[in-house]
């Protein structure tokens, strides 16, 4: 392992190591059937996650369809503020450009700086700290990646916007 101090998820490791490569072998994620392109659940694959968790003491959980999205998303914000604090965006709005034509997020969502911004910088904020409070009690190798910008802090705090 390149980085071992770095807690991940080795699932997607270990069906690679099965030689569970997706449709081209019948198996992955999902299982496969010969001649049929659905993807169906895999009793082997839920078992191997299955023992992950037990084995980092993970507490497994519904996850509400919202939590998933503020995840996903503002920890994209996060990282974009940052990106602006170290000057390697000169605007938001570059970032949002970046997301929407190079990595396919929602052109009617405007990017996930814009989003932020309508979302509110407190609210994402506020979020993030949750997110903080849940690693460290739920998952407690994986805290330091809700540590929020100081620039999103700033936002939050004073009212401000990435867009103004």
């Amino acid at each position: 392992m390149e980085r071992p101090e770095v807690k991940y998820s080795r699932t997607a490791d270990l069906l690679c190591e099965q030689g569970r490569f997706g449709q081209k072998t019948g198996a992955g994620w999902y299982d496969y059937k010969q001649g049929d392109r659905t993807a169906y659940p895999s009793k082997q694959v839920e078992e191997l996650i299955l023992e992950h968790s037990r084995a980092l003491n993970v507490t497994r959980r519904i996850i509400p369809d919202d939590e998933i999205v503020g995840r996903l998303v503002y920890a994209l914000v996060n990282e974009g503020a940052k990106i602006l604090e170290e000057g390697i965006a000169a605007r938001a709005s570059d970032i949002d450009i970046v997301y929407l034509y190079g990595y396919g997020f929602p052109v009617w969502r405007g990017g996930p700086m814009l989003y932020a911004d309508m979302v509110g910088p407190y609210n994402v904020l506020r979020a993030i700290r949750g997110y903080a409070v849940r690693a460290a009690s739920d998952y407690p190798y994986q805290g330091q990646a809700w540590e929020p910008a100081s620039l999103l802090v700033r936002l939050a705090e004073t009212g401000g916007m990435f867009n103004e």
